[in-house]
């Protein structure tokens, strides 16, 4: 995906997650995230969106504190307020990517061709994975994750977040796990042991539903349309769904990422 359609998905979950909360009501649970209502949700992901966009607006070469009583975040609005406080948050998100210039120099944390390219990939997904919870939280099922979304948010997780140090998905002993789109291009090796994790890109499939046999067997392999591996692999699905997606091998390795490959 190129920076321009990573924004458009940005504004189109963006507005998808707003209207979710709204149906929900703020003081709603969030399934998906225990602990929180949809108020706490929201709280969040408005602080994230002006935290976000500060960096490539002033072209801040360090990263600010994350805090929600800190500018730029500034204070929490009222409950009556925090969802017109949310859409302000994400509309100016989405001013600020589109307006930047393609070589802004600002600080990033997973690589990426460009500042900018990071900045709109990493606020698209996170608004997209927030979005799922608040369908969640609101009860019903919203349109699903357009599919090179989805395999790009898989990408994303498997070869930027979990090979990062501070991962906390470790085995003893070496084991594997492959990832692999049913509905298109996209297969991944994820190598776990107790050193970070190791994600290379595995044999693509030779077309849409027709799989291609991996060069070398894994521990356990987790095969299914992007739109399920998607909330599946960021853990807004649970294991045992029932869905199009299969899992052949250790399933013991699937509870192991269920309960150390969360983000935080």
């Amino acid at each position: 995906m190129d920076i321009s359609e990573h924004i458009d998905a940005l504004r189109l979950e963006g507005a998808l997650l707003a209207d979710a909360a709204a149906r929900a009501g703020l003081t709603a649970p969030v399934p998906t995230c225990p602990d929180w209502q949809v108020a706490d949700l929201l709280r969040h992901i408005g602080t994230v969106h002006r935290w976000a966009a500060a960096h490539p607006a002033r072209g801040l070469r360090e990263p600010l504190d994350l805090d929600g009583g800190s500018e730029p975040v500034g204070p929490m609005p009222s409950d009556a307020a925090l969802l017109d406080w949310y859409r302000e948050g994400h509309a100016a998100l989405v001013d600020t990517l589109v307006a930047a210039p393609a070589d802004v120099d600002c600080w990033f944390f997973l690589p990426a061709p460009s500042p900018l390219a990071f900045w709109a990939r990493r606020q698209a997904h996170e608004t997209a994975i927030h979005r799922l919870d608040a369908d969640a939280a609101a009860g019903t099922e919203g349109p699903r994750a357009d599919a090179a979304l989805a395999l790009d948010g898989v990408d994303e997780l498997l070869r930027g977040f979990l090979v990062r140090p501070r991962s906390k998905l470790r085995s003893e002993e070496p084991r594997t796990v492959l990832v692999r789109a049913t509905d298109g291009p996209g297969a991944w090796r994820v190598t776990i042991s107790q050193e970070p994790v190791v994600t290379a890109t595995a044999d693509a499939p030779n077309g849409p539903g027709e799989p291609g046999a991996p060069a070398e067997p894994a521990d356990l392999t987790i095969a299914g349309p992007a739109h399920e591996l998607y909330p599946l692999l960021w853990n807004r699905l649970p294991a045992d769904h029932s869905g199009a997606t299969t899992y052949t091998g250790d399933e013991d390795l699937l509870r192991l990422w269920r309960e150390t490959a969360g983000i935080g």
